[in-house]
């Protein structure tokens, strides 16, 4: 069963999230990075609205300039994740990676190494989120295989590689150069 998650159980670990008095939080920031301590969930679903681009806009560790928000899996620390990311721009879609950095635990050791894209056996046409409506993004894992819906629709299906499965943490959230209201829900323990 899903619940809503107040900010008091998230741990944020980069940028800032502002409740709201109807219980969603509000993104800012270009960055935004949190997780919900103690879940080992399998799923989550991230309901939000994209209200524009921050008015800072800050590029990637690799350089590349995104605006996306998305869901942490297995998120046991800033080096080692899963990540179900809904891309705004500069190309819209759904997109899976995983970071994988053993011995690593903090992003002062992984940078933005050990990223992979896993490619799905099944993916749905995805359009950017569009701004002042509420959208939904829900990713469930069972065992290695990961399903994806965007706004109720499968939007990304595949198995994630054993090296995505070696570690194991909480669910989370995180946003990039966009501006957002959102509810994090998530079985809890």
């Amino acid at each position: 069963m899903q619940t809503p998650v107040s900010l008091s159980r998230l741990k944020v670990t980069q940028g800032e999230l502002r409740p709201e008095p109807d219980g969603q939080l509000i993104v800012d920031g270009p960055r935004m990075r949190a997780v919900v301590p103690g879940s080992k969930a399998a799923s989550a679903e991230l309901r939000f609205t994209v209200l524009g681009p921050t008015v800072q806009q800050v590029a990637l560790a690799s350089g590349e300039q995104r605006q996306q928000v998305g869901l942490k899996l297995r998120a046991l620390d800033g080096c080692n994740l899963v990540y179900v990311m809904w891309r705004i721009a500069p190309k819209p879609g759904v997109v899976v990676n995983y970071k994988r950095n053993p011995g690593q635990h903090t992003s002062r050791e992984c940078g933005n190494g050990g990223y992979t894209t896993v490619r799905p056996v099944r993916r749905g046409s995805v359009e950017a989120p569009a701004p002042g409506r509420q959208h939904t993004l829900r990713a469930v894992l069972d065992g290695p295989l990961l399903r994806v819906w965007a706004d109720g629709r499968l939007a990304w299906e595949g198995e994630l590689p054993a090296e995505a499965l070696t570690f194991d943490g909480p669910v989370g959230l995180r946003s990039d150069n966009v501006r957002v209201a959102l509810q994090l829900y998530s079985p809890l323990p």
